[in-house]
């Protein structure tokens, strides 16, 4: 008998835990509001403004955000956009990151902390004082690779500055501890990229601008009574701006980068 009143006992304080937690969240819930930040661009094929991508996020007054694109590729080097948004809210000093429906990959992670460490020295920001969201939308089933750093960075200063960024600016490049930008590959397709949602500037890393690309030709030659043929590759260097119809600018670090985007 005792042990049943035990079990009671136990199973009201849970009852009790749970229903305690349920109207904390349910304040919390009350003292924040749901927004929808839409993305757009001009697209100049149809002469208007199109939107990209709808993105929810929970904001309070003391909390800011900011929003950007990403040029990236599939497994097929094709180009796709990644949709990133910053939510910046007082906090403990945690990065989070909502990658619902994505594989993430480790060397993304190395580039978010380094963003948000170059991000708090350009700003002067104390980061521990706030939590940092990140919200990665995509059509591809995976987000990796390095090339997202510089544009993680910019959208994280712009989230803490209270700023917006000009939607007609695209970034891309590797972030380097002390705010400089690496080097990237697949410029090509993420410029043609850039280009397709309407961006008119794609920034990139120095000395990318132009880019090596090598064709294949077959040649043959006669051998007495035999062909032997191989396959040879040819160089053509590639001005990539020409190439995809878009103004390509190389960036040495985060502080050229900034000036393009206000």
């Amino acid at each position: 008998m005792n042990k049943k009143k035990g079990k009671v006992k136990k199973l009201h304080a849970l009852l009790l835990i749970i229903l305690f937690i349920n109207v904390f969240v349910l304040g919390f819930e009350m003292g924040t509001r749901t927004n929808r930040v839409t993305i757009t661009y001009y697209n100049e094929t149809k002469a208007e403004i199109v939107p990209v991508a709808f993105i929810p996020y929970n904001v309070s007054d003391d909390s800011s955000f900011s929003s950007i694109i990403i040029p990236a590729v599939d497994d097929e080097k094709n180009g796709i956009a990644t949709f990133l948004t910053v939510q910046v809210t007082p906090g403990h000093g945690r990065i989070l990151v909502n990658i619902d429906k994505l594989l993430f990959w480790t060397d993304t992670q190395h580039s978010i902390r380094t963003a948000t460490k170059v991000a708090s020295d350009i700003t002067s920001v104390n980061l521990s004082k706030y939590d940092i969201i990140y919200t990665l939308t995509t059509n591809a089933t995976a987000v990796e690779g390095s090339s997202a750093g510089a544009a993680i960075t910019i959208a994280t200063i712009a989230a803490l500055r209270h700023e917006r960024l000009k939607q007609d600016v695209m970034i891309t490049g590797a972030i380097n501890h002390d705010g400089t930008i690496g080097p990237v590959g697949d410029i090509l397709p993420k410029a043609k990229l850039a280009k397709s949602v309407g961006a008119k500037i794609l920034l990139v890393p120095l000395l990318q601008s132009h880019e090596t690309t090598y064709k294949t030709r077959k040649y043959c030659e006669q051998l007495g009574y035999s062909e032997i043929c191989t396959i040879e590759k040819i160089p053509e260097k590639i001005d990539i701006g020409k190439e995809a119809g878009i103004n390509v600018i190389e960036v040495k670090d985060i502080g050229e980068a900034l000036q393009y985007f206000e």
